[in-house]
C-alpha cells in the first residue's frame, strides 16, 4: 500500500511539475510529511534524491519541441543551483526540525501568496 501511495504522489506531482514548471520539492515535502510521518529533514532529503535521475529530461523534451526552452540560461542556473543546494543542506541539516518545518511553511506561503496576489 506504501508503495502505491508513493507511486500516486509521484504521479500527481509529475503532471503538476510538467503542467506548471514547478519543483516537485514544493509538494512532496508535504505529502511525505502528511502520509508518511516523515521528519521535515527525511522528507526534504528523500525530496531531493528523487531528482537524481533525469527526473524533467521528458517535460524538458516537450517544451523543447514547442520552442519554450533556453539551453544557455537553464544550465547557468543548473550550475548555481547545485552550488546553492549543497550549501543549503550543508546548513540545513543542523536546523533543528521545528524551525526547518517553519522555514519551508513560510518560504511556499510566501511565493503562494506574490503569485496569487501580483499583477
Amino acid at each position: 500500500m506504501q508503495s502505491l501511495l508513493l507511486i500516486a504522489i509521484g504521479i500527481v506531482v509529475g503532471i503538476m511539475s510538467g503542467l506548471c514548471g514547478i519543483g516537485g520539492g514544493i509538494l512532496v515535502v508535504p505529502a511525505l510529511i502528511y502520509f508518511f510521518h516523515y521528519t521535515q529533514h527525511e522528507a526534504q532529503g528523500t525530496s531531493l534524491a528523487m531528482l537524481l535521475p533525469p527526473i524533467g529530461l521528458l517535460a524538458v523534451w516537450r517544451y523543447w519541441q514547442a520552442g519554450h526552452v533556453k539551453f544557455i540560461p537553464a544550465l547557468l542556473l543548473a550550475s548555481a543551483f547545485a552550488i546553492g543546494a549543497f550549501v543549503g543542506a550543508h546548513f540545513a541539516v543542523s536546523i533543528p526540525q521545528t524551525a526547518m518545518r517553519r522555514l519551508f511553511g513560510a518560504m511556499v506561503t510566501v511565493i503562494g501568496l506574490y503569485m496569487t496576489l501580483r499583477k
